[in-house]
């Protein structure tokens, strides 16, 4: 069976504009991913895989970060990167072999988009049980796996948030929402709105920076001893979710996304 080669396959699963897109496109698919995934690509698009079947597994190993973060220490936080990371190469991979294929679906789509909301949840989810320390030996403590999982519902709340711009204006009856659109119509809220994305403090609410994170905190305990880094960075990230969650919510209310 024929394998295209990477130059093959370039101009077809990477068409101009792909990795430029504002809000389509994470900093690691730019930076190293999309490499990586033409790599891939080339053992996967003349099988009888498809798009979709690869986007279930995407989204597989995007929850399986969440047992992958259960295991104590170091260790636990190195598997959820690899879960993660696994999930943002096939997050690329499924895109790349329905366009060589020429097999798109809406429900492609709706799947993709699934898979992102169950990533990002499994990972913080992951990080406020990381705290609770549930096999430490002590009283687990169910504060640090609640405010995990509210930074969990924050970010897929600010999600859905966007996503439902779109439905508000199907049901309107108006056309896809533009860029340019985003922009506030207030000149105080856009520049607080251009601070906050030159900031990119929200990021770390996404289940890749996340996981990042939690590979951070969790070396940091370990020279430490105890749980004191992990625990402070499930607080922060619950109050980044809280916060963005309402901020984002007055961004698109503020801006003619809905006009």
């Amino acid at each position: 069976m024929h394998k295209p080669s990477v130059a093959e396959l370039r101009p077809v699963v990477h068409p101009e504009g792909v990795k430029d897109r504002r809000s389509g496109e994470h900093w690691a698919g730019r930076l190293y991913m999309r490499e990586l995934s033409l790599r891939v690509d080339r053992h996967l698009v003349n099988t009888r895989v498809t798009p979709n079947q690869l986007t279930y597994v995407m989204t597989l190993a995007g929850v399986l970060a969440l047992p992958a973060l259960l295991v104590p220490g170091v260790g636990g936080a190195v598997l959820g990167v690899v879960m993660v990371q696994l999930y943002l190469l096939l997050d690329c991979v499924d895109g790349e072999v329905a366009r060589w294929k020429k097999q798109f679906s809406l429900g492609g789509v709706y799947l993709d988009r699934v898979g992102a909301y169950l990533c990002d949840a499994a990972v913080l989810v992951g990080l406020g049980l990381r705290a609770a320390d549930l096999w430490g030996g002590g009283r687990i403590d169910w504060l640090w796996a609640f405010l995990g999982t509210l930074a969990a519902l924050g970010a897929i709340l600010i999600k859905a948030e966007s996503d439902l711009v779109g439905v508000a204006r199907h049901q309107g009856g108006l056309p896809p929402v533009k860029e340019s659109a985003s922009e506030p119509r207030s000149s105080g809220l856009a520049l607080a709105r251009k601070a906050a994305a030159a900031l990119k403090f929200h990021r770390l609410v996404l289940g890749i920076e996340a996981s990042l994170l939690i590979l951070v905190l969790a070396i940091a305990d370990q020279v430490r001893g105890d749980l004191y880094f992990t625990r402070l960075g499930v607080v922060v990230l619950a109050a980044i979710a809280v916060l963005q969650t309402l901020l984002h919510l007055v961004s698109i209310l503020a801006s003619s996304r809905l006009k």
